[in-house]
């Protein structure tokens, strides 16, 4: 008999009269490639796409914010409306593309209550349209109407429309969203549901009447046994939100109703949490699994936790100890679909962990893919789908040992080249490397080193350390294909004194902690900029950041923005904003300011203004082999997600010509 490590956590589940394969789901992830207009552009890239976590041996596999009415529920353009007409055809092509692979497909119910009729936040469009909330308030300038009672029988019956049409098209279970802020969270909140009617105020037995009322419904439609999963938030984590013993009060209102409760936390629309309800990189493993804990202990139902769960040895604690019945990952499937079969294989070691930078949230919000940072296949599954033709194998050299260049000798490895990686330092991960210390980039490092590690396994990888390539070097091996991945270096702003022995690059600072004096100035609030200054912090220095525009700069992942905020805040990091260095003295740095003229004390200072690209080196190598490929920070400075994705998708492309 095979010995499973974790046998708590591939036990089946019987949710109604429905037996789920293990207990790892894969909760609501969005697939915003849709026009606008409340349909899909494509089904079948999103029956690709949510089916490759079910390939992957997910149990469950929830889908999109499913709107229930169209005209009034939904949050934004980019959210798909459950009563268009005919989109029961996408519906259905996705729930066949998650159940063929043995998972339980799941419709999410959503109605975005007063947060309807507007784009979100974060893109700062101008509200339109009409929303209606528990009473009558104003948002954005925009006045919300309290739901009368014919919108609250309205709702009701669009929430039992939802679940009858996901039953119809082949869901095997519908997970109705009242957390993080919409509309059925909205009630249940005692600080947005303040009526004085049946519907609400004080009572919980009254706030809770709404949910109640969707849930009954839907179980008249789609009839007993069904499972339906009901998400709440277990605490709303704010000040002036509720607390876990109002999430006690809500589980126990909603026990017997439903077939699992979900326990997540937070409110996306309080910006403060929005990094708790998505756990950033700077929380802790499993940091919301305490309020699923607390909860199963009152209710009979069984309960799901979520919230940066990544780890096998975790998953399967909080399953034999009884702190909850099922796990829930959604980046974690982002970041590898594969999770449960390694896991259970015994091959964790293999595991992609996700790193909690929220670039594929990001990229999803602004391009309508989730592209991850560390999975170049994650927002292309229907690509993925079909082989391409065998590669006529290669002799290939990678020059560079970084990011890209590393998952460029993988996938040419595995599509059979023969690779020879040089790198020039004594260590794979290029210019990262030298994060390793910090506190939040665990992740990272692991990640690295990861990649390290399938490099020096690979037969089919020639690993070169401490090898500098130059034009004579490349000509000699006499390769078919040279991929060029040099990367780029500190770009040097021309400040006078910049020269000076004070003075550091933000990537020989990070190595440099113990050289570096007590007050810091850092010239730049990029990312990289804001990150090192959080580093030091921790490692007991007093830091500001200087910075020429008016806000953070995200470098594209500008949700990753949010949990960072929260650490400045709590940290206390100073950023001066709209303010230029003019030059830099052997105590300080001399600023200009629309207030004019400032000195900052500064015992080091550092500057973290950006990359220069290795062009010129990189263009040396151009004629040394019949093709030539540039890729990741020597055409121009990338983050992870895009070093990556080119390096793959060029790799893979190799040879078919």
């Amino acid at each position: 008999m095979y010995k499973c490590k974790y046998p708590h956590l591939f036990t089946p589940i019987k949710l109604g009269n429905t037996l789920f394969r293990n207990r790892i789901f894969a909760s609501p992830t969005g697939f915003q490639n849709i026009n606008g207009d409340g349909y899909l552009n494509d089904g079948y890239a999103a029956a690709a796409y949510y089916g490759r976590k079910a390939m992957g041996g997910a149990a469950s596999v929830a889908t999109f914010e499913g709107i229930v009415d169209g005209e009034i529920g939904r949050g934004g353009r980019g959210q798909i409306s459950l009563d268009t007409p005919f989109i029961h055809r996408n519906l259905a092509t996705i729930a066949h593309g998650i159940k063929v692979y043995g998972a339980v497909a799941s419709l999410e119910l959503t109605h975005a209550g007063m947060f309807a009729n507007r784009e979100l936040s974060f893109f700062g469009a101008a509200p339109q349209g009409i929303a209606y909330g528990p009473v009558e308030c104003e948002i954005d300038g925009r006045i919300i109407r309290p739901m009368d009672e014919e919108i609250i029988e309205r709702t009701i019956r669009k929430f039992a429309e939802g679940a009858a049409l996901a039953k119809k098209c082949g869901f095997g279970m519908v997970t109705v969203h009242a957390g993080h802020g919409w509309l059925l969270h909205q009630f249940l909140s005692p600080k947005t549901n303040t009526r004085k009617d049946k519907w609400g105020g004080p009572s919980i037995e009254n706030r809770a009447r709404l949910v109640l009322a969707v849930l009954k419904a839907i179980r008249k439609e789609v009839g007993p046994g069904f499972p339906i999963e009901i998400r709440i938030s277990g605490s709303e984590c704010y000040e002036g939100g509720y607390d876990l013993d109002e999430g006690i009060a809500i589980a126990k209102q909603l026990d017997g109703y439903v077939d699992l409760i979900h326990v997540s936390a937070g409110n996306h629309e309080v910006e403060e949490v929005f990094a708790v309800t998505h756990p950033s990189m700077f929380l802790e493993d499993g940091v919301n699994v305490k309020y699923a804990a607390e909860i199963k202990k009152h209710v009979k139902t069984p309960v799901a936790a979520i919230g940066a769960l990544n780890n096998p040895e975790l998953m399967e604690e909080i399953i034999a100890s009884g702190q909850a019945d099922v796990v829930e990952a959604a980046r974690q499937l982002l970041a590898d679909p594969d999770f449960p079969t390694k896991v259970r294989t015994g091959n964790e070691d293999k595991v992609k962990k996700c790193m909690r930078c929220l670039a594929c949230f990001s990229n999803e919000m602004i391009y309508g893919e989730p592209y991850c940072a560390i999975n170049p296949e994650t927002g292309r599954e229907y690509e993925m789908k079909f082989d391409i033709p065998p590669a006529k194998k290669k002799k290939i050299l990678v020059v560079g040992g970084g990011i890209g260049g590393m998952q460029a000798a993988l996938t040419c490895a595995e599509r059979g080249h023969e690779v020879i990686l040089c790198e020039k330092t004594s260590r794979l991960g290029g210019v990262l490397r030298c994060e390793e210390d910090v506190y939040f980039k665990e992740p990272l490092d692991r990640y690295l080193n990861q990649q390290a590690k399938f490099v020096e396994d690979s037969p089919n990888i020639d690993l070169r350390l401490n090898t500098e390539v130059i034009p004579e070097y490349a000509q000699n091996i006499g390769a078919d294909v040279i991929i060029a991945a040099l990367g780029a270096v500190p770009l040097v702003p021309p400040i006078p004194g910049i020269e000076g022995p004070n003075v550091l690059s933000a990537q020989d600072a990070y190595t440099a902690v113990d050289q570096i004096g007590e007050n810091v100035v850092i010239l730049g609030a990029g990312l990289v900029g804001v990150e090192l200054g959080l580093h030091l912090i921790n490692k007991g220095k007093k830091v500001t950041n200087i910075e020429m525009l008016e806000h953070i700069s995200d470098g594209g992942n500008f949700l990753h923005i949010l949990g960072l905020k929260v650490e400045i805040k709590k940290r206390g990091l100073n950023i001066e904003f709209k303010t230029k260095a003019k030059e830099i003295k052997d105590n300080g740095v001399l600023v200009e300011t629309p207030e004019g003229e400032k000195f900052f004390e500064a015992d080091t200072v550092i500057y973290a203004v950006g990359q220069r690209p290795l062009r010129e080196e990189a263009l040396a190598l151009n004629l040394c082999a019949p093709e030539f490929y540039l890729i990741g920070d020597c055409v121009a400075p990338r983050n992870i997600t895009s070093a990556n994705a080119e390096a793959f998708m060029i790799a893979r492309n190799i040879g078919r010509v």
